[in-house]
C-alpha cells in the first residue's frame, strides 16, 4: 500500500505524532486535515533530500535494509534485528536503543501497523516513500563518486566465468585430484587448474584468516573458491575417498558442454557471502547505479563504503572493492580499468540488467 492508504487506516494518535514531528499546521482532532497535511509535507521533493541529508548513517542503513527487503511485513523482532545490524558503528546508548529507533521510525510516517486481523501486529513500509527514497537516496550516492576518464585498455570477463566452469569439470574428470586432510586439492593440482583457466589467480599462501564467503573460501582465491562452491552445491562433484571426482550428473553436464547461466551463479553469490554481507543485493544496486559511466573506485568506497559492516578483518573498503567488485567483473557485470588516477570500473549492459532486485 501507498502512504495515503496506510494512513487512511493508522489511528489518530499515530497521525497526531507524524504531524508533530514534521510542525504541521492543521486541526489535530480532524483526521482528514493531519492526514492531507502529513501527505503534503512527506510528498514534497524537498522533504525526501533534506530527511536523507539530515538522517544519521545508521538511520540511513535501517531504511536501505528496509527497501531491498522482499517481504511485505515485518515483525517487531525483524525491525530490531535491522535496527542491531544498522547501528554498528554506533555508541552503544547513543540512539536510546533500538526499540527507541523503531518507535522513531513510526512516528516519522516510515513504518504503519497492518490493517487486518493478521497483520495488526505487524509493520509495514508505504511503497511510494519506498520509491522516492531509492530515487533522493541514488542522487546522494552519485553525488560522492567521481567519474573518470576511460582507460586506455581495460578487462571485460564477459562469460568466462562460464568457460571455466565447464574447464573446472573438465579437469576434474581427467584428473580426478587428490585431497588433503582439510579437504583441498594438493597444490601441484590447484597450479594445474589454474594454468587451464582463462582467468587465473595466484594461489592462497599459508597464514591469514579465511572464512565467511563460502566453504571453498580457505582453501582457494575468490573466483576459484566461488565456481567449486557452486559445483559442489549442484552436486556435480563428490569428494568422498580423499579423492575429487564428478558425479553422474557432472559427467551428463560435462558431455552436454552446457553449463547453468551466469544469472544461476549471480544468484548463488548473492547466498553464499550473505552471512558475511547481508545487504548485498542493495550494495550491488548501488554500484549499478553509481557506474553506469567510467568511475574511480576509491570514489565508489567514498559513496558507499557507509553502508557495509566490516566482517572480522575486512574492513568496508576491502569487503567493497575485494568481496564486490571483483566478483562482479568475474561475474561480467563490470568492466575493470587503471587511469592515472587509479581503478575505475564500468558496469556492462547485462549487469545493469540483472542488478536491480526483481521486487524493486
Amino acid at each position: 500500500m501507498n502512504l495515503a492508504d496506510m494512513l487512511t487506516y493508522a489511528d489518530i494518535g499515530q497521525l497526531t505524532a507524524i504531524a508533530g514531528r514534521y510542525r504541521c499546521e492543521c486541526k489535530q482532532n480532524s483526521k482528514h486535515d493531519l492526514i492531507q497535511s502529513i501527505l503534503i509535507m512527506l510528498g514534497s521533493r524537498s522533504f525526501m533530500e533534506s530527511h536523507i541529508r539530515e538522517c544519521a548513517p545508521e538511520d540511513l542503513r535501517f531504511l536501505n535494509t528496509l527497501l531491498f527487503d522482499e517481504r511485505c511485513y515485518f515483525s517487531l523482532e525483524d525491525l530490531l534485528a535491522v535496527a542491531r545490524q544498522a547501528s554498528f558503528d554506533t555508541p552503544e546508548g547513543k540512539t536510546g536503543g533500538f526499540r527507541e529507533m523503531v518507535s522513531r521510525f513510526k512516528s516519522a510516517g516510515w513504518l504503519f501497523s497492518g490493517s487486518s486481523q493478521q497483520t495488526r501486529y505487524l509493520f509495514q513500509v508505504p511503497k511510494d516513500l519506498k520509491e522516492r527514497f531509492r530515487e533522493t537516496m541514488s542522487a546522494h550516492i552519485k553525488d560522492k563518486v567521481t567519474v573518470s576518464s576511460e582507460p586506455a585498455m581495460y578487462r571485460n570477463e564477459g562469460e568466462l566465468l562460464l568457460s571455466d566452469l565447464v574447464m573446472l569439470l573438465r579437469y576434474i574428470k581427467e584428473n580426478e585430484p587428490e585431497l588433503n586432510q582439510e579437504g583441498a586439492m594438493y597444490r601441484r593440482y590447484q597450479q594445474g587448474l589454474m594454468n587451464a583457466l582463462h582467468i587465473p589467480e595466484d594461489l592462497l599462501s599459508k597464514g591469514g584468516w579465511r572464512f565467511g564467503y563460502g566453504r571453498a573460501c580457505e582453501h582457494y582465491p575468490p573466483r576459484l573458491a566461488l565456481l567449486y562452491d557452486y559445483v559442489r552445491h549442484r552436486r556435480w562433484i563428490t569428494e568422498e575417498g580423499f579423492r575429487l571426482r564428478l558425479t553422474a550428473t557432472g559427467e551428463a553436464v560435462l558431455a552436454d558442454g552446457k553449463c547453468d547461466s551466469l544469472m544461476q551463479i549471480f544468484s548463488f553469490w548473492l547466498k553464499l557471502y550473505k552471512g558475511a554481507v547481508p545487504n548485498l543485493p542493495s550494495l550491488v544496486y548501488w554500484v549499478s547505479i553509481s557506474a553506469g559511466n567510467w568511475v574511480s573506485v576509491p570514489s565508489l568506497v567514498d559513496g558507499i563504503g557507509w553502508l557495509i559492516k566490516p566482517f572480522y578483518y575486512d574492513n568496508a573498503a576491502s569487503i567493497l572493492e575485494q568481496r564486490i567488485i571483483r566478483m562482479m567483473v568475474h561475474l561480467g557485470m563490470l568492466k575493470l580499468g587503471e587511469t592515472t588516477a587509479g581503478l575505475t570500473v564500468m558496469m556492462t549492459p547485462w549487469g545493469m540488467g540483472i542488478a536491480v532486485p526483481k521486487h524493486l
